[in-house]
């Protein structure tokens, strides 16, 4: 039968106080082994007139934050440049949308309407996972790296979009070294952040196939994360767990834009690591860091993890602390902070972080 749009279930009180979900297409044509989306036969788009329409109701009912869950947002360039079509029509300073897009299909009318959105409102969620031929093989994961590459560093050089970069730590065959290297190449094209997720063993997903051959052990507990497997240890799973939480804390939110560079030098991998090891020597924990504390940590940390000289490191931390807390002397804590205009409340904080909104 015919397809009903569901979006007339959204109440008041949604459209109001919650991120609005929203699908122009179910499924995927890919199967990247690590994805549910891998075991549908193929991507099936809903008739966009109706979907468009649809959208028209909920942004005349007060909806600004579009979050699509399209596994593929840019798979029928017609379709996604209808849509951002419609977006850019009614640009008023309190939309925010968010796509899932594949980093190497971004033909010319696409990039065309990119260019039009200003910052603050476009979040693009782009899958990565790793740039190592080898494994991508190993999982059935298409992907041109050259052209992913590319079109990484030309959204980041000619867009306004916060761009959210995904990578998998532990997939079959990926050393740390390698994923290392995946993780320095992002770096280099620059997204505004990095997502180390850590492989999961989601019920039925078709990585289940190597997990003898790689000696894959995953938690028996949800999410399924991984353990262990032949090239990485299991000590050596938690060091990377760990590098994902701080990298979170640190390199993703927004708050150490002058330092992350910093840290990060010639060999960001590296270096992280070596800081996200001395922090929980230092520390013990993973968690529930306030602020002020981890600029502390992280004067410390530069100094005794990366050996850099306080004359390198102070001047980008006092940066970043300006930011935060104007006013204060820097690791003092006596001062009251004048307080600092709250970002607009249609904005994900961390989005503003990095836009300075």
């Amino acid at each position: 039968g015919d397809l009903v749009m569901p979006y007339r279930h959204y109440r008041q009180e949604d459209v109001e106080n919650r991120i609005v979900y929203v699908e122009a297409s179910r499924g995927c044509p890919f199967k990247c082994e690590f994805c549910l989306s891998a075991l549908e036969k193929n991507a099936r788009p809903f008739d966009l007139d109706l979907f468009l329409s649809e959208m028209a109701v909920l942004h005349r009912r007060g909806v600004r934050h579009f979050k699509f869950i399209d596994r593929t947002f840019n798979l029928r360039i017609d379709t996604s440049c209808k849509i951002l079509d419609f977006f850019l029509a009614r640009l008023d300073g309190q939309t925010f949308l968010h796509f899932e897009v594949v980093p190497d299909k971004l033909p010319e009318p696409l990039r065309e309407r990119l260019v039009k959105f200003p910052p603050g409102i476009l979040q693009l969620e782009i899958g990565i996972q790793t740039f190592n031929p080898e494994v991508q093989n190993t999982i059935s994961r298409r992907q041109d790296n050259d052209k992913s590459r590319d079109n990484l560093a030309w959204i980041r050089q000619n867009t306004h979009a916060h761009i959210h970069a995904d990578l998998i730590a532990g997939l079959p065959g990926e050393t740390l070294e390698s994923l290392g290297d995946s993780f320095n190449q992002l770096v280099a094209l620059n997204p505004q952040e990095i997502q180390m997720g850590i492989l999961k063993r989601l019920r039925g997903s078709v990585i289940t196939r190597h997990t003898q051959a790689y000696g894959m052990v995953y938690s028996p507990y949800p999410p399924y994360a991984l353990l262990q497997n032949n090239l990485l240890d299991f000590g050596t799973m938690q060091r990377v767990v760990r590098f994902a939480r701080y990298w979170d804390l640190i390199g993703n939110s927004g708050r150490f834009l002058a330092t992350r560079p910093l840290l990060l030098g010639d060999q960001p991998f590296g270096r992280f690591m070596r800081l996200s090891d001395w922090l929980h020597a230092t520390t013990g924990q993973t968690h529930e860091f306030a602020l002020k504390r981890l600029f502390k940590l992280l004067r410390q940390g530069m100094t005794e993890a990366l050996g850099m000289p306080e004359a390198e490191s102070l001047p980008a931390l006092q940066a970043d602390w300006e930011r935060h807390f104007p006013g204060q002397p820097f690791g003092g804590g006596d001062a009251v902070a004048k307080p600092k205009a709250a970002p607009a409340a249609h904005k994900p904080k961390r989005q503003a972080q990095h836009t300075g909104m």
